[in-house]
């Protein structure tokens, strides 16, 4: 008896399906018409099964939460990245009590506090003592909601893990999405038992591959971020893409056509990310892509 094959389910843990890119709107200036309806298409015929659509602040998350409310399989974070965390300071109750009103009442789509976290990459959005002292002001809200974390880390992973152990006590789990880190740093994000997302700007370089090989299965999460994070050729991870979508310029772009917009990463693109990783662990594709869905569905979707 033959044995049927499985068909693979994605779930995007991050999505920033709010970029005005998906509005045909590139550097503030309209190159093509909206075209979200068709990118969500696509990655439904490819086999996504949900999408969480981050929330980056305050009004991020209205708008993410409203977009969510389009269709059953879209979901929403609600939270402040780091790079905005200015937007806290005018009145830091007032910000954090808006973020609590919007989960209150969308406690149906609301699946994690996020994205919230350090980026030290980009401290002339935010200085430092900014990120982190409100970054930490936002931890109370995953044991008040019981959420987890949907987190960023840039180049911070040590404060990262200091501020996160030190407040093990609000904290109900998490995703460190977009990982680009060490294996030290790693190592550290695992021992506070938190979830790896691995999307195109976490296979980079050569060590960035080796580091995620050795991120264990259980613990392992997928992502675009799009509309940035694809998985360019010049990357040493693209020899291993099968799955290859056309792609044409932003301003040669039909809308009514199925190509991609070049240089835009869409969600159905979620399977090249799965591509790599499947070769570079040298997992059955299948088993990573259903091992891979269960932890998400654990994290995000089992309350």
């Amino acid at each position: 008896m033959r044995k049927m094959a499985i068909i693979r389910k994605y779930i995007d843990i991050g999505a920033n399906l709010t970029d005005e890119m998906y509005q045909g709107v590139y550097h503030g200036s309209k190159k093509h018409a909206p075209d979200l309806d068709k990118v969500l298409n696509r990655s439904w015929a490819g086999g996504m099964d949900k999408m969480i659509i981050t929330g980056g602040s305050l009004c991020d998350s209205k708008k993410a939460i409203d977009l969510s409310r389009t269709d059953s399989r879209l979901f929403s974070t609600v939270g402040c990245h780091p790079t905005r965390c200015t937007e806290f300071v005018p009145d830091p109750d007032k910000y954090l009590d808006g973020l609590r009103e919007l989960i209150v009442a969308n406690k149906d789509k609301v699946v994690a506090i996020g994205e919230c976290g350090l980026d030290y990459d980009r401290l002339h959005f935010c200085d430092k003592d900014v990120q982190i002292k409100y970054f930490e002001f936002q931890l109370q809200l995953s044991k008040q909601f019981n959420l987890p974390l949907f987190l960023h880390c840039r180049a911070a992973a040590d404060d990262l893990v200091d501020i996160l152990s030190r407040n093990r006590d609000k904290i109900v789990g998490g995703v460190v999405h977009s990982f680009d880190g060490t294996e030290d740093a790693l190592n550290k994000i695992l021992g506070l038992g938190l979830y790896i997302g691995i999307n195109g700007c976490s296979l980079r370089s050569k060590e960035s591959l080796e580091v995620a090989a050795k991120i264990p299965i259980d613990r392992l999460m997928l992502e675009t971020d799009c509309p940035w994070c694809e998985v360019k050729p010049t990357h040493p991870g693209y020899r291993h893409v099968m799955t290859k979508f056309t792609s044409v310029k932003k301003e040669k772009y039909d809308i009514e056509s199925n190509n991609q917009v070049k240089g835009r990463n869409e969600p159905v693109n979620i399977v090249q990310v799965l591509e790599i990783l499947a070769t570079i662990r040298k997992e059955n594709i299948d088993e990573l892509a259903k091992t891979v869905y269960d932890n998400t569905t654990k994290l995000f979707f089992s309350n």
